[in-house]
C-alpha cells in the first residue's frame, strides 16, 4: 500500500462521515425544532425512515452486488465512490431546504429521504468495500484503521460541534446554509479518495455474481453471520445516546443555553473517540481484540450507569457528565474499531475455505447493519418522543424558529419563549426520556459482546494461519 493511497483513503473519510453526521444527528431534530408538523405527521414521518432504512440495508446487499460485478476503467469501486458522493450531496442539500407544509412535506420527505439513502449506499459500499483490498497485513490493517477513523472523528465533530451552538433561534436559515457547505465538502473529499486510492486486485476475475450467489456467500461463512449480528446490537446502542443527546440536553438546560453544553458535550465525544481512534493500534498490539472488549464492555456498563444517576443519584454537575461522556465514547471507539477489523478478517477465512474473495459483498453486512440499526433507532427514538410528551412540547418551539425564519419574530424572544415551554416538562416524562436513553443501550451493547465471545473464533492466532495458507504475511 502507497502513502498516497493511505492517505487519501483516510482523508476522505472526513467529508463522508461530515455529511453522515449531519443528517443521523440532525435531520429528525431539523424536522421536530422547524416544520412544526402534527402528531401523526411526525408519526408517519418517522415509520417512512424506519420502512426506508431497512429497504436500504437490504439495499446495501444488493450495491455489494453491483460492485462485485463492476468492470470499469476507472476501477471497481473508485466510480461508485464518486457517483454515490455527487449524488447524495444533492440529496443533503434537498432535505434541509425544501419545505413544503403538512402532509406535503411528509411526501416530499419520504422521496429525499429514501434517495439519500440509496445514493449513499452507493457511497458507503464502494468506500469501505476498498479497504480490504488495500492491504491483507494486520498490522498495515489496524494503522490503517486507526488513521481512518481520526479523520472520521474529525467530520463527524466539526458537524457535531458546530450545529448545536449555531441553529437555536434562527434553525430554519442556518440549517439551509451548513447543509450546503457539508454537500461541498462532501464532494471535495471523497474525489479525493477516488482520484487517489490504488485499488489492487487480489484474485483473477471471478463470475458474475447473482442475489441467490450473495445470499450463498452469507450463510456459509458461520463468522460473518456472528460479526453481522453483533455489530447491529452494537450500532443499535452506541447511535441512541448520539440520537437522544440533543433533547436531553434541551429539557435538563433550557433551549437557549443547550446549545454550548452540546458542544462541549460533543467535545467529549470527538476526544474520546480520537482518543480510541489514536491508541487503538498501540492498544491492539499489546492485547487480543477479546481482551480489549472485555474491558471495554465493563466501562461501558459503568458509564450507562452513572448516566442514569446522573442529576438523580449523582450530582448534577457539569464535569462530571462530560467525564461521563469521555469515558462511554472512549469505549464505543474501541468497540467500533474491533467490530471493523473482525468484520473484515472474515473476508480472508471466507477466502480460504472456498477460494473466493467477494471484499464488496461481504463489507456490505457492516454497513446493512448500521442502516437497519438506524431504522431500529428511529422507532425507538419516535415512540419515546411521542409517549414521553416531549414532542408536543417542541412543536411549540419549532412554531417559534418559523416565525424567526418568516422575521415575524426576534431571536431573543422566540429564545425566551422556547426556555418557557422547556420548563413545562414534568419529572416523569423527563425520567422516560433518560430510561429509554439508557436502559436500551445497555442491553444491546452486553448482548453484542456475549454473541462475539461465544461465537467468534477468528482471534489472532487464527488470521495469521489464514494468511499463511494464503501466502501472505501477517
Amino acid at each position: 500500500m502507497d502513502r498516497r493511497t493511505k492517505w487519501t483513503y483516510c482523508i476522505g473519510a472526513t467529508g463522508r462521515d461530515a455529511a453522515y453526521a449531519l443528517v443521523s444527528m440532525f435531520l429528525m431534530l431539523y424536522v421536530q425544532y422547524t416544520m412544526n408538523l402534527t402528531t401523526a405527521q411526525f408519526a408517519v414521518i418517522s415509520a417512512i425512515m424506519v420502512l426506508c432504512m431497512v429497504w436500504d440495508a437490504i439495499n446495501d446487499l444488493l450495491m455489494g452486488i453491483i460492485i462485485e460485478n463492476t468492470n470499469m476503467a476507472m476501477g471497481k469501486f473508485k466510480p461508485w465512490i464518486l457517483i454515490g458522493a455527487i449524488t447524495n450531496a444533492l440529496c443533503i442539500v434537498a432535505l434541509f431546504s425544501i419545505r413544503p407544509t403538512g402532509w406535503g412535506f411528509v411526501c416530499f420527505y419520504s422521496i429525499a429521504y429514501l434517495c439519500w439513502g440509496m445514493t449513499y449506499t452507493m457511497n458507503d459500499i464502494a468506500y469501505w468495500g476498498v479497504l480490504p483490498t488495500l492491504t491483507s497485513d494486520a498490522r498495515q490493517r489496524d494503522n490503517l484503521v486507526t488513521i481512518m477513523g481520526v479523520f472520521i472523528c474529525v467530520g463527524q465533530f466539526l458537524v457535531g460541534g458546530i450545529v448545536p451552538i449555531v441553529v437555536a433561534g434562527n434553525a430554519v436559515v442556518t440549517y439551509r446554509v451548513i447543509a450546503m457547505i457539508v454537500a461541498v465538502s462532501l464532494v471535495l473529499f471523497q474525489g479525493l479518495t477516488a482520484f487517489g486510492i490504488t485499488e489492487n486486485d487480489r484474485l483473477p476475475k471471478q463470475k458474475q455474481l447473482s442475489l441467490k450467489d450473495m445470499f450463498a456467500i452469507f450463510a456459509r461463512n458461520d463468522q460473518l453471520v456472528c460479526m453481522g449480528i453483533a455489530n447491529l446490537l452494537f450500532n443499535v446502542g452506541c447511535n441512541l445516546l448520539i440520537i437522544f443527546g440533543v433533547n436531553f440536553f434541551y429539557i435538563e438546560y433550557g433551549y437557549s443555553d443547550a446549545g454550548d453544553l452540546v458542544t462541549l458535550f460533543t467535545v467529549m465525544y470527538g476526544l474520546g473517540t480520537l482518543v480510541s481512534q489514536a491508541l487503538y493500534a498501540t492498544i491492539a498490539n499489546r492485547f487480543t481484540r477479546l481482551q480489549i472488549l472485555k474491558v471495554v464492555i465493563v466501562v461501558l456498563v459503568v458509564g450507562y450507569l452513572s448516566l442514569l444517576g446522573f442529576g438523580y443519584v449523582l450530582p448534577k454537575n457539569l464535569i462530571l457528565l462530560n467525564a461521563v461522556g469521555f469515558v462511554i465514547f472512549f469505549a464505543q471507539g474501541l468497540f467500533n474499531l474491533v467490530n471493523i477489523v473482525m468484520i473484515n478478517n472474515t473476508i480472508e477465512y471466507d477466502e480460504v475455505r472456498f477460494q473466493e474473495r467477494h471484499d464488496s459483498v461481504i463489507s456490505a453486512v457492516r454497513s446493512f447493519s448500521v442502516k437497519l440499526a438506524g431504522g431500529i433507532n428511529q422507532g425507538i427514538s419516535t415512540l419515546t418522543l411521542i409517549v414521553s410528551g416531549i414532542y408536543v412540547m417542541s412543536q411549540n418551539i419549532s412554531a417559534l424558529e418559523i416565525q424567526v425564519g418568516q422575521g415575524s419574530t426576534t431571536t431573543a424572544k422566540a429564545l425566551e419563549q422556547a426556555n418557557g415551554y422547556i420548563s413545562m416538562v414534568t419529572g416523569s416524562q423527563a425520567l422516560i426520556f433518560r430510561l429509554c436513553m439508557v436502559c436500551v443501550p445497555l442491553v444491546t451493547l452486553v448482548a453484542s459482546y456475549v454473541l462475539i465471545r461465544k461465537r467468534y473464533r477468528i482471534d489472532e492466532n487464527e488470521y495469521a494461519s489464514l494468511l499463511a495458507k494464503l501466502g501472505r504475511d501477517y
